[in-house]
């Protein structure tokens, strides 16, 4: 009986597999923080290590791949892989979430009929996902008025005017937080015709204290 043998086992005798045996956790970091990720691999003969990341397909040679003052479109999975020639690469993806403050992205005025339904709408950006609220002057308005209701989604808040009343033309200010800071907005519900001073604006970002202070300051300067 003949053996004969794969001459390609010579070259593998002793050859282990490359394995990721540590990496970095998901992580959830703010903008403009530093992100260093690792990924630990063994393997006989010694194996490569590359990150690649899904959005752009860029390449990063080395077990460490380090991001400088990440942006908000940064966030996504990065994936190790390891690799020897041995066996299929070994891969591992880390998840970056990055958090930031509410931006509020789109403002409109409105027109609206007396006795006629009417919606302000108010949409904004965050990480963790905003909270909205609604003013007009130094009051929630839906507190005190019941043909008003407030629909909150995923990155919007809608104001609802069932019935729409004299009382109810004027400017209105959305208010989007999350714990990194907040944005308001301000928005006119007019009839359409009248000759009305303020355009939708946006004002900015406001965070902790001088949130309240900004938004008292904006309400007595419009009485």
């Amino acid at each position: 009986m003949n053996i004969s043998s794969n001459p390609g086992t010579k070259e593998t005798r002793g050859a282990v597999p490359a394995r990721i045996v540590n990496i970095s956790q998901d992580k959830s970091v703010n903008e403009g923080d530093d992100v260093n990720l690792f990924c630990l691999a063994v393997g006989r003969p010694e194996p490569t290590v590359t990150w690649k990341d899904f959005r752009y397909g860029l390449m990063s040679e080395g077990e460490f791949l380090e991001i400088t003052e990440i942006k908000r479109h940064q966030a996504e999975d990065f994936e190790c892989i390891t690799n020897n020639g041995v066996a299929p690469p070994d891969t591992h993806r880390v998840k970056v979430t990055v958090n930031y403050p509410p931006v509020i992205t789109d403002v409109k005025n409105m027109p609206a009929q007396l006795g006629k339904t009417a919606i302000l709408r108010c949409e904004a950006m965050a990480v963790p996902t905003a909270s909205f609220e609604w003013y007009r002057d130094d009051r929630r308005p839906v507190e005190s008025d019941n043909t008003l209701k407030i629909k909150n989604e995923k990155t919007r808040s809608l104001l609802l005017f069932t019935n729409v009343t004299e009382k109810h033309f004027g400017n209105y200010t959305c208010f989007a937080s999350n714990r990194l800071g907040a944005s308001n907005a301000n928005m006119l519900l007019f009839r359409p015709g009248a000759v009305y001073g303020g355009a939708a604006s946006l004002n900015g970002r406001l965070s902790g204290v001088g949130l309240w202070i900004c938004l008292s300051i904006s309400v007595l300067m419009k009485v």
